[in-house]
This record gives C-alpha cells, structure tokens and sequence, in this order.
C-alpha cells in the first residue's frame, strides 16, 4: 500500500492508542468492528513477499444481501427519511458473496495483483494476515485522509467522492447537489481537528475516470492543530461521510436499520500511518474485497437524496460492481506481482 511493500510482521493492535508505539502501521478499520493496525519491520517499494494463487468465483456465482426489490425499498425509505427531515442524504450499501471455488489458490495478494492489473486505482492495496483472520485487497479510488508535513505543522486533506457515472454525459444536477452535501460534512469533520479559518475546498466537482465509470470528485484541506494525533483524527471523521450521509450521526441510525448485513471492511478506512513522522494516508474502503467464512465478499451502494429514482440507483450499484466481479473472477498463478 502506499507504494510500499511491507513484510516482518511485529504486532497487531486493535486500538489505535497503539499508534503512540511509533513505527509504520498497516491500518484497516472496518466500518462494523475493531480496527486493525499491523506494524512492520520492513517498507520496500520492490517487493519482498511472496504471493500465491488466486482462483476466483466464476461470476455469475455472486448473491447480494439485497436484490433489486429489496433495494428499491430501501432508496423509498431514505426518501421518506428525508421528507420528513431526518437526513439530506444516506448511502445505502449490499453486501455481494460467493463461495471461493478453490481453498488453495484464495491468497488474497493474489487478488491484489489481479485488481492491480485490472484495475488500477491510486489508493489500491492489500492486507494479509492470515493469523488474525484478516485478508483484504481495495483498488479504491478515494481518499479518505492523508497527512503530510508542511511549514512546521501539518496538513490534512480528504477527497470524497460522490457522482459516478458510465461517462461524464451521466452525471446530473442531483449528482452535483449530492457531492456539495458530503463536502459540507467533510468541511464540519476537520473542522474539528483544524485550525480555526484553515478549513478549505481546494478543488470542487472535478471529473475523474477511472476503470469502466466516471466520478465527481472534490478535495478538503485543512491546517492540523499541533497537539491532534491519529487518534483524534479517527475519532473526528470515522467513518467517511461519503459512505454515510448528511448529518452523519442521523445517517448512521437510517443504515443501521435499512441494510440487513454488516459492512464488515467496506465503507471503512484502509492504508498506512508513520506512527513517527504523524504522516499517513488512508483511503475510503470502496471497491473492496475481503475473505470471510470461505467466502470472497464484496461491497457496492450508492449515495440516496430526494432526487434519486430507486432503478438509477440500483443500476449505479451494479456498474460500480461489475467490472470489478468480472476481474476477481480470473486467476492468479503465483510468483512475482
């Protein structure tokens, strides 16, 4: 992740006070359980590990928590929710599963190496600790926060995305309007952790292509107080608002009742921080993939506002899945990525 290659496992942490150990930390926090943070001895950008096969489900083999029906309802019930002025907006999500056809070529850097290929993304990675259960891989495309060094302080920036289309002619009004709203968000979450007045916009509603649909993307900045750690930052903006809704805490409640299975790594935050340096970069868990049960599994939803149409919306939730399915559904042979 991150360009680097990571290899010599030290410990594994589920709280992020353990940050405070210093060293370079693989980080997943899960949207539904315990974060995961796993120090290494070793960062490389040539790679030093090993990666198996991967052998993936053929495609027409996955099942989603919510099918077309059920998803529907679920988009009419966030726009009842809005009407009646609970929430602006709330991201609605399924679950995809299917069975891994092969227990030994389901090595997960394998799939890493597939997604690498297939689809390239800026903030894509894997992480495989298979003593502690954890095996995931993410070509996401967005930022979630990264912090970097700047004038004897430093700086955070996030980058939500919301719009996606097939190509930039399908993006709408609502859209636009829908982005706008989470940018809002954005700007009260680091805003808790920011300098008073630093808090900006940078870039809004920019285009973005990436592998098979196009994406309105803007990007929120702000100067860091001196005294905030990961901790607080976590605290102040987990889990993403792109993938909850406005206002968030209301957006939580809404999901929490309308989807029926757990996210489990999807829609949390996944990448590295430099426990030392207080530097680090953390993507939005999107276009995801984790093993669970001898399950592959694979999360998709979509962003519901008074405008949406409940057929659009699951018609996204399927684009943004399936180039994705078709990729893992190939195979890996091994060896060197």
């Amino acid at each position: 992740m991150g360009g680097q290659w990571a290899s010599g496992l030290l410990n594994v942490e589920n709280d992020p006070a353990a940050l405070r150990y210093g060293g370079r930390w693989a980080v997943a926090v899960p949207y539904d359980g315990e974060p995961v943070l796993a120090r290494f001895a070793r960062w490389s950008p040539v790679a030093d590990v090993s990666i198996g096969r991967w052998s993936g489900p053929p495609v027409t083999s996955w099942a989603t928590s919510m099918d077309e029906n059920s998803y529907r309802e679920g988009v009419e019930s966030v726009r009842d929710a809005i009407a009646a002025g609970t929430v602006y907006q709330a991201n609605l999500c399924r679950v995809m599963s299917a069975d891994l056809p092969d227990a030994e070529a389901a090595d997960i850097a394998g799939l890493h190496c597939l997604l690498a290929t297939g689809n390239p993304s800026p903030y894509g990675g894997f992480l495989r600790l298979p003593d502690h259960g954890v095996c995931m891989a993410s070509a996401s495309p967005e930022l979630f926060l990264a912090v970097a060094p700047a004038d004897g302080g430093r700086v955070i920036a996030s980058g939500p995305i919301k719009g996606t289309g097939a190509t930039a002619d399908d993006l709408t009004d609502k859209d636009r309007a829908e982005n706008i709203m989470i940018v809002d968000l954005v700007r009260n979450d680091l805003s808790k952790v920011c300098e008073v007045g630093s808090v900006t916009v940078p870039a809004l509603l920019r285009e973005e292509s990436h592998p098979g649909l196009v994406h309105l993307v803007s990007m929120v900045s702000g100067r860091l107080l001196l005294d905030v750690d990961w901790e607080g930052i976590l605290e102040a903006a987990f889990p993403p608002g792109s993938v909850t809704g406005a206002p968030k805490s209301s957006a939580l409640r809404l999901i929490d009742q309308l989807e029926p299975v757990s996210r489990e790594y999807y829609c949390g935050a996944f990448g590295w921080i430099d426990a030392d340096t207080g530097e680090g970069e953390l993507a939005v868990a999107i276009r995801s993939f984790w093993i669970r049960d001898g399950e592959v599994r694979f999360g998709t939803g979509a962003g519901i506002t008074w405008a949406s149409d409940a057929s659009a919306e699951w018609r996204e939730t399927e684009l943004k899945a399936q180039h994705l399915i078709q990729v893992a559904s190939g195979r890996w042979a091994g060896g060197s990525p």
